[in-house]
């Protein structure tokens, strides 16, 4: 039997291994297969950003029919919900206690203004303690003034000058097409380092590591004989999240579908060699579970562009973040199922996990040497 073929029956033999250590420790399914879908579930609906029936107090001073065709402009799209009318005190109480977020004042005398050609005033007082939903509040209550104060100007009195904004990809402004692709990320991050840190140190805990040094299998049939049911478990938990993601949250995937899974086949080639190497190192579940967690779970959410763009970072942080594989994915996530984007726009994104993928394994199989100690 020649050399390569040699190679790859030690290879399929040591991968037959692992699948039915898989197959016998139920465990391993959990945390590959059901943990990220339950996950994605649990992050799709919990962690969203899209604001909806903001609690809103009314302080029409002028109640007249102007004020009350305001009032109803800003309520109207269910944006605003208006839980209470009230003076200043009521509204600050309320605010205060958390049962409004916003409060609309109308002065006396607005009708009036906007009879004799004035502007009409009106003020709007946010709950701060929350930028980001500030921020919405302030943008929301903007374009829904904005749209009544165009409805307002005659036809033959246009302004001049309007500027039309077409928002393109999510038009609707959904924090699932922008939550989704990095949740997946962030998902097989985790739970491919920690599938191969915790299952090989714990056969360097039970000793099953003196076998395979007494067998003439080599570092590099170890190596990829062992990772490769781990790939396929990946490539398929990839698929199920995308397919979750898919259906139950409404992400579409307008680019190529070979072109995301050749992306999700890099990466998880990338975080089971960290894992790996993390195994290697360690030779202990519970430094394998702190150092993979560790690893993945922090530079995959906080570095990886997943929350926070990296622009916004600090120079010494976007220079970490060029080293996490999570920050390419999640380019190349977003872009082929939200813009479509092609493989001439992602090359970068492809090189950089394909280097990141070689460098762990290779380091992982140099520091994988034929001895206990």
């Amino acid at each position: 039997m020649s050399k390569p073929m040699r190679f790859f029956v030690r290879v399929a033999a040591m991968s037959a291994k692992e699948v039915m250590h898989i197959r016998r420790d139920p465990r391993t399914l959990y945390m590959a297969l059901a943990m990220p879908v339950l996950l994605l579930l649990i992050f799709g609906f919990g962690v969203s950003f899209d604001l909806d029936h903001i609690p809103l107090v009314v302080l029409d001073g002028d109640r007249s029919a102007n004020s009350r065709a305001l009032i109803r402009a800003v309520s109207v799209a269910g944006e605003f919900h208006v839980v209470a009318e009230g003076d200043e005190a009521t509204a600050l109480r309320m605010i205060r206690r958390g049962q409004a977020l916003a409060a609309l004042a109308i002065p006396a005398g607005y009708q009036h203004d906007l009879a004799v050609g004035r502007d009409g005033q009106a003020q709007l007082i946010v709950d701060g303690a929350d930028g980001v939903v500030a921020n919405q509040i302030l943008a929301k209550m903007d374009g829904l003034v904005r749209a009544e104060s165009l409805r307002r100007i005659d036809a033959d009195a246009l302004p001049p000058l309007q500027v039309k904004v077409f928002t393109l990809f999510n038009p609707e402004a959904r924090s699932a097409l922008f939550m989704v692709p990095g949740l997946t990320v962030y998902l097989l991050a985790i739970s491919a380092v920690l599938l191969t840190a915790l299952t090989i140190s714990g056969e360097w805990e039970r000793g099953s590591m003196e076998q395979l040094f007494a067998s003439p299998v080599g570092r590099l049939e170890i190596v990829v004989g062992k990772l490769l049911p781990y790939l396929g478990l990946g490539m398929l938990q990839l698929l199920l999240v995308v397919a979750v993601g898919a259906v139950v949250f409404d992400v579409p995937i307008r680019g190529s579908v070979p072109l995301l899974f050749l992306f999700g086949f890099l990466f998880l080639a990338g975080m089971l060699g960290q894992g790996l190497f993390i195994s290697v190192v360690a030779r202990s579940q519970l430094v394998a579970t702190q150092a993979g967690a560790l690893s993945s779970l922090l530079p995959a959410m906080l570095l990886s562009g997943m929350l926070v763009p990296i622009e916004n970072m600090p120079l010494i942080l976007q220079g970490l973040s060029a080293v996490i594989p999570a920050r390419y994915f999640v380019h190349a996530m977003r872009g082929i199922m939200i813009k479509g984007s092609s493989l001439s726009i992602l090359w970068i994104d492809l090189a950089a996990l394909i280097v990141f993928a070689l460098a762990v394994l290779a380091l992982a199989t140099a520091r994988f040497r034929r001895r206990l100690a």
